[in-house]
């Protein structure tokens, strides 16, 4: 098998497993807001308040975010699959955050209309591959509720039925 094949294959199988959709933010050196979708991001620790951040070693907000040492990550809701795919584009910053309500929140962009939302420092990044892994320790966040917006088998998804 080629690698490509086994590349392609791993993400097909790795789609199995369904995920939220969140946009991670930072400053730039100039206070303009950078912004990319990522789905590879979850929980770390609760004493402190702690969450993994995986960036693609190229990413432009990875190296904002390295530089001014915060990061922002939005988690959105559904029906928020324009941002998604926006913010998954290379296009430039400015386009990125044309249409799109944001307020700084300790020291990052946060976007609007989010389910919840989390802001801190940038700390350690750990090599992954392709990407590094970033910890970041939470100091602020908040969550507004509503359906988050998933991603399934590379598509899309919505919550079916009642959550308990």
């Amino acid at each position: 098998m080629t690698d490509s094949a086994r590349q392609r294959d791993f993400r097909n199988a790795i789609g199995n497993f369904a995920t939220g959709v969140t946009v991670v933010t930072a400053f730039t050196a100039d206070g303009l807001p950078t912004g990319m979708t990522a789905n590879a991001i979850t929980s770390l620790s609760l004493e402190p308040l702690m969450m993994i951040v995986c960036f693609d070693k190229l990413a432009r907000t990875r190296a904002a975010a390295v530089q001014c040492g915060r990061v922002g990550v939005s988690v959105l809701a559904a029906g928020q699959e324009s941002i998604s795919k926006v913010f998954a584009g290379k296009g430039s910053e400015d386009q990125k955050f044309a249409n799109v309500g944001w307020r700084e929140r300790g020291g990052a962009p946060v976007l609007d209309g989010c389910v919840a939302w989390f802001t801190g420092e940038l700390g350690e990044l750990l090599p992954g591959g392709d990407h590094e892994i970033g910890v970041v320790t939470v100091s602020e966040f908040g969550a507004d509720g509503g359906e988050p917006l998933l991603y399934w088998r590379g598509a899309y998804a919505r919550i079916l039925g009642e959550t308990s």
